[in-house]
C-alpha cells in the first residue's frame, strides 16, 4: 500500500511541472559541482533547532500553515524572524 503524501501549494506545483517533463537533467560535471554548491550554502544559511511543543499548538500552527498556504515550518520560523527582529512583540509590552 503506498502511503499519499500532504503536499503544500509549491510542492504540487513543483511535481505537476516534474510530471509535465518540465524538468531535465543537468549533465556538465562542472554544472552539477556549482549546484551542489549552491545547496551546500542554502543549507549551511540556516540553524536547525529542535523544539517541543504542546500538541494542541503544533496542530493550531498547523492548521493556519495549512490556510496561508505553506508549510508549518515556514511559518514558525517566519514568526520567530519578526519576533527577533522587533517586528512582534507581546501584548501589553512597548
Amino acid at each position: 500500500m503506498t502511503k499519499k503524501l500532504k503536499l503544500d501549494a509549491e510542492e504540487r506545483e513543483l511535481l505537476s511541472s516534474y510530471e509535465r517533463g518540465e524538468w531535465r537533467s543537468v549533465e556538465s560535471p562542472k554544472k552539477i559541482e556549482q549546484y551542489q554548491t549552491y545547496a551546500t550554502a542554502a543549507l549551511e544559511a540556516h540553524g536547525l533547532i529542535s523544539i517541543a511543543l504542546p500538541k494542541q499548538d503544533l496542530r493550531a500552527i498547523r492548521r493556519k500553515a495549512t490556510e496561508a498556504g505553506v508549510p508549518y515550518q515556514k511559518l514558525i520560523a517566519d514568526i520567530v524572524h519578526q519576533f527577533a527582529s522587533g517586528k512582534l512583540v507581546e501584548k501589553g509590552r512597548d
